[in-house]
């Protein structure tokens, strides 16, 4: 069983990141793929990556940390101007699998803010990662909020020879069919287990098609509170509703996002 994406990094995880990657593993988690969101979250994925063999890295940058907008305060911190250079380096990283988690988030705006300038700016430095992944010869991970027909427009001129992953999808699955199309893998999390508004998608998509992912610390999958925090372990929950809807075990589940995981990431 592999969580395709979390933040192990992430600050809450300080007080028990060891015990974090035990409890994964006791619970049959194989790797762990942890998630740079800025250029300091990617090196400190990548090191968490040279720490620990069950866990690879990849290197990013969030669209929310390209501006400060009213409406997601909490990122004005970790504000930063795109280097590619800087970010060719990262991904070099033997430990690093792929470019990511990059971009559109058109959802936490107000209209206290330059809406345009911010979604201008956001498909620019997606194409710029692009051409990142491109020369690394890596694949994406593709972040995306109420932007699915932007996004689909810029793979489609712009492709990544190696394709990616559309990371925590909440779209239709008309949406989902042009993805794959392009070659695209559908990842899933916790959101699945919230209510029926995915059943439709998760009865039509080819397992082949999917990965699993729990977004760590975020989105806890039910049954557990919404106040918890996720943990990579907790991916299980992911692959037994996708079971459930599909009415197969969930051990197929499992095994196919598992090996669809491996042939993405090369791991």
């Amino acid at each position: 069983m592999i969580d395709s994406h979390a933040h192990i990094h992430d600050t809450k995880f300080d007080d028990d990141r060891e015990d974090v990657v035990k409890r994964a593993k006791e619970n049959g988690v194989s790797h762990i793929i942890t998630i740079g969101t800025n250029y300091h979250t990617s090196q400190e994925a990548i090191a968490l990556a040279q720490e620990y063999d069950m866990i690879y890295a990849t290197v990013g940058l969030h669209p929310l940390h390209l501006f400060e907008t009213t409406d997601c305060a909490k990122e004005e911190e970790y504000v930063e101007e795109f280097d590619y250079d800087t970010y060719v380096t990262l991904a070099k990283s033997k430990c690093v699998v792929a470019i990511g988690e990059v971009g559109l988030d058109y959802h936490h705006f107000s209209d206290e803010d330059d809406i345009e300038a911010i979604k201008a700016k956001q498909v620019e430095i997606l194409k710029q990662f692009i051409h990142v992944c491109n020369e690394v010869d890596k694949p994406i991970v593709i972040h995306c909020w109420d932007g699915y027909a932007e996004i689909l427009e810029i793979l489609t001129e712009f492709p990544v020879n190696q394709k990616g992953v559309i990371h925590s999808y909440i779209g239709s699955w008309k949406n989902a069919q042009k993805f794959i199309a392009l070659g695209y893998k559908i990842g899933l999390n916790g959101i699945v287990t919230y209510g029926e508004s995915y059943e439709k998608l998760i009865r039509n998509i080819n397992l082949g098609d999917v990965l699993i992912e729990t977004d760590a610390p975020y989105l806890p999958p039910r049954p557990l509170p919404r106040e918890n925090r996720c943990e990579p372990r907790d991916v299980w929950f992911v692959a037994d509703k996708i079971a459930q809807i599909k009415e197969i075990a969930v051990e197929q589940v499992i095994e196919s996002t598992a090996e669809n995981t491996k042939k993405l990431f090369g791991i």
